[in-house]
Formats: C-alpha cells, sequence, structure tokens
C-alpha cells in the first residue's frame, strides 16, 4: 500500500500506535488476545482504517458503524467478487479459504446473489422453529448429562462446538461422521492454521454430503436446496453448504461461548442469576454487541478507486467490516444494549445473515438448558486468565473451564423431533420433482464423473 492509498490520518504518530509502525496487523497472538485495544488505536485513522489482514496482504477496515453500514448496504459501490484481488496474492495464501471466490451467495451480487439466495432462503423457511426448539433442547440434555455428574467440564469441547454439530446434522441430513470432519475442516480455516488442509476436510466431506443427498433425498435443508427451483449445480450446491455451515456451526459455537462467559464473568449478570433471574436475552444482546462471534469479515473489492468517509479506497483491495469495531464506535449515541438490535453482527443489506432468528434461538435455548440444569456453574479460572484463539474472522475462545456441584442428569437422548414443517410453505416457484437417486459409490468403488471434476476444481486444477 502507497502512503497516499488513505486521504486521512495523524501525520505523527506516538510508538505503539499503528500509524507510527505502518498498518495494524490482524494476526498473531495479540491481537487475538486483546482486538479492542487494535481498534481503539485504529480510530486515529477515522471511520475506516489500513490494516494488515495477513503478512504482507494489505487492506482496509472499517471500523465505524456508519461506514459499515455504507459498506454492507451498498453492493454497486463495494461488490462482493474477490477474483480481481485474488490474483495478485499467492495460492498459499492463508484468507483464501476465507476470502477466495466460491459460487455462492456470499461472493456474488445482482440477480445471482438474487437467485442464489432464494434457494438458501426458502429451504430455511422449511425449517419448524418449534421442532428445532425441541431438538436443541433434547441435545442440550443429552450433552449436559454427560458431565453433570463430574463436576467440572470445559464448556467448548464438551457442550458449545458439538451442539451446533447436532444441529446442523439433523437440519442437512447429514451423517456424523460427515459432519465431525465439516466442523474440523471449518474450524481451521476460521483459525487460520494450516488452511490447504483444513481447506481440503471441508470440501471433501461436503462432496460427500452432496453425493449421498443426490442418492438418498430426504426432509432436509440439503434436499430441499437440491429440489428448489433455482436447479442449483453440483458445485453451486458444495459452496451454499460452505457457507451455511460456516455460518451455522463455527460462529454458533462463539456465540453460545461468548455468553456463559460474560454470564459468569460479569457482575451486572451474576447479581441477577444470584436473585433467581436468568437475563439470556439480555447477555445475548451484549455479546452480539460487543464480542459478535464474527468479529471481522462480509469482505468487499471495489472495481475503482473510491472514497468511503473521507477516506480513499484502493481499487480491487478487500474492505472488511469490522463488526466488533462498528458495533463498539464511541460516536454511537447510546450504550444501551439490552433489547437493542441494531447491532451489525448479522450483518445488514442484501447479505444480512438469512438465519439470524434460527441462531439465535438455538444460542438462547443452549444457555437457557445449562443454567437450568447446572444453575450454581461458576468459572474455574478467572476470566482475565481465558485465551482466545488466533484468527482476524472470529472472536472464539480456546476453552471455557466450569465447575458446579456434581449433579444426576440423565444422559439418554430423547428422540429427535423431524426437522421440516408437516406442510411447509411454497416456495418463490413450484417445487420440482426430487431428481432420480444416484447410487453413492462405495468405499472404493468409481466415484460418479460429476465428483471428479468437482475435486479438481475444489483443487484448483
Amino acid at each position: 500500500m502507497t502512503s497516499d492509498s488513505f486521504a486521512t490520518g495523524p501525520s505523527s504518530a506516538p510508538p505503539g500506535c499503528p500509524a507510527h509502525s505502518g498498518p495494524a496487523p490482524l494476526y498473531g497472538p495479540e491481537f487475538a488476545a486483546d482486538p479492542a485495544r487494535t481498534y481503539s488505536q485504529l480510530r486515529r485513522y477515522g471511520a475506516v482504517a489500513p490494516v494488515e489482514l495477513a503478512p504482507g496482504v494489505p487492506g482496509m477496515l472499517a471500523i465505524g458503524y456508519e461506514a459499515a453500514l455504507e459498506v454492507l448496504r451498498d453492493p454497486i459501490t463495494f461488490p462482493k467478487d474477490p477474483r480481481r484481488w485474488q490474483a495478485t496474492v499467492p495460492p498459499d495464501c492463508p484468507l483464501l479459504p476465507m476470502m477466495g471466490y466460491r459460487p455462492n451467495a456470499l461472493f456474488s451480487d445482482g440477480s445471482v446473489h438474487a437467485r442464489l439466495r432464494a434457494a438458501v432462503t426458502d429451504s430455511l423457511a422449511r425449517v419448524d422453529p418449534n421442532l428445532l426448539r425441541g431438538y436443541v433442547e433434547s441435545s442440550a440434555d443429552l450433552l449436559i448429562g454427560r458431565f453433570a455428574a463430574n463436576g467440572e467440564a470445559d464448556l467448548i469441547t464438551e457442550y458449545a462446538r458439538i451442539l451446533p454439530l447436532h444441529v446442523f446434522n439433523s437440519l442437512f441430513g447429514c451423517p456424523p461422521a460427515i459432519g465431525d470432519r465439516l466442523v474440523e475442516g471449518m474450524s481451521g480455516i476460521f483459525d487460520g492454521l494450516d488452511p490447504e488442509k483444513s481447506n481440503m476436510i471441508l470440501g471433501e466431506a461436503i462432496m460427500e454430503l452432496v453425493a449421498l443427498k443426490r442418492s438418498r433425498p430426504g426432509a432436509d435443508v440439503t434436499s430441499w436446496l437440491m429440489a428448489h427451483p433455482a436447479r442449483l449445480t453440483d458445485e453451486e450446491m458444495l459452496h451454499q453448504l460452505v457457507t451455511l455451515l460456516g455460518g451455522g456451526t463455527e460462529p454458533e459455537q462463539n456465540l453460545i461461548a461468548n455468553t456463559m462467559m460474560l454470564l459468569l464473568s460479569d457482575d451486572r449478570f451474576a447479581g441477577d442469576l444470584s436473585g433467581g433471574s436468568l437475563p439470556v436475552e439480555d447477555a445475548l444482546d451484549e455479546v452480539l454487541w460487543t464480542d459478535p462471534p464474527i468479529a471481522n469479515y462480509a469482505v468487499t473489492y471495489p472495481r475503482q478507486e473510491t472514497e468511503l468517509a473521507g477516506v480513499r479506497l484502493p481499487a480491487d483491495q478487500p474492505v472488511v467490516v469490522s463488526f466488533g469495531a462498528a458495533n463498539t464506535d464511541p460516536s454511537l449515541s447510546t450504550d444501551r444494549r439490552a433489547g437493542n438490535r441494531a447491532h451489525l453482527a448479522w450483518g445488514a443489506g442484501p447479505h444480512t445473515c438469512p438465519a439470524q432468528g434460527q441462531g439465535r434461538l438455538i444460542a438462547s435455548i443452549a444457555v437457557e438448558k445449562l443454567l437450568d440444569g447446572l444453575p450454581d456453574m461458576e468459572l474455574a479460572v478467572p476470566a482475565d486468565r481465558l485465551t482466545w484463539r488466533p484468527g482476524m474472522f472470529h472472536r472464539a475462545l480456546t476453552a471455557l473451564p466450569v465447575r458446579f456441584p456434581p449433579t444426576s442428569v440423565s444422559s439418554r437422548p430423547s428422540p429427535a423431533p423431524a426437522m421440516s414443517r408437516p406442510e411447509p410453505p411454497a416456495p418463490s416457484a413450484p417445487m420440482p420433482p426430487a431428481a432420480e437417486p444416484r447410487q453413492v459409490a462405495a468405499a472404493g468403488a468409481e466415484r460418479p464423473r460429476w465428483w471428479s471434476s468437482l475435486v479438481g476444481w475444489w483443487r484448483g486444477r
């Protein structure tokens, strides 16, 4: 980035501030431990600041609330297709698994985006919220029952990571063996550790799910996507599922864990808990404002040099929206967060998260079940000793150790309810008959021809 890539900024700066040493890095243990410190320093530039997204990879970060909202609401000035930028970075760039082009709704605009998003929203609309609630409750009871008698647990590995996987497997008709690898791959991509390996684990697992549902469609989101009038290709199916998985497991885990940490460590909420009140919804609002599970994303790529909040943005360079920084913009007129849903944690504009209702429902039930089942739970270590996973995209704890009086809670799973409505609403066009089932290749058998082409495409051949 050249020195004239932005129009505002201090002419001189004290040591330790980003302007003194160049663009601030959004990676490494220091950023993971205290991103708010970096955001605070970056505000010296104004509402938009130059940053280093990965070693040697520059970008611009929208840290002001109004600036972030402008980016999110203006897909013409700020399009989502990254391919021109992508051609300028090496193929092993650790950002590519999260920022590289995929033919899905997240990386498209206009009529292409409308078609792909319709398939997603129509399919998600067929999920009955009452049945979803019942399934989350039964899954939570099962998981709590596994560690309730131990008197201690890590709420990340034993609860928050597993519960969204159970829900995803049910919603998408995904066998647990495939689901485990989906989450392994997606977690590695968010962390930015060995992204090539993580990307391959994720891609191969999703391709197996697509092959399974082509052979045996059912009452699940994957099958509904396949049967939608948008008639998604196998490649489009693959990348729609990547987006849905990315939004449905890793961020959900973080929302559950960050809310539990707040409830167990903040006197404002701990005091209410001791009085018998469970302010779960207020805690969720607080987390979505101050520690959103996706901290920096919604990346856009202006096709020509443009201006945002008085700052010149280079053409084809990433403009990343910092949900964590924008939500805590000091210029916001109020700091009242309980019941305030004006945060940007779910995005805004045409790319707003299509599953925010389901996401909030799952998190609130997951937290409520923990507080109901283990009411005397407390952190096993001081809150300031908790550590955070690396990576700029998420706000994610490495562990959340807790202790509580051992209790006996049944871990027998309740029968999982069906996920679909008895009479699903009609989508935007008549649903065509399901495709003729195809046989899934047995282990070692020849894969269908489309499988080989997808594998080659995923691997960049």
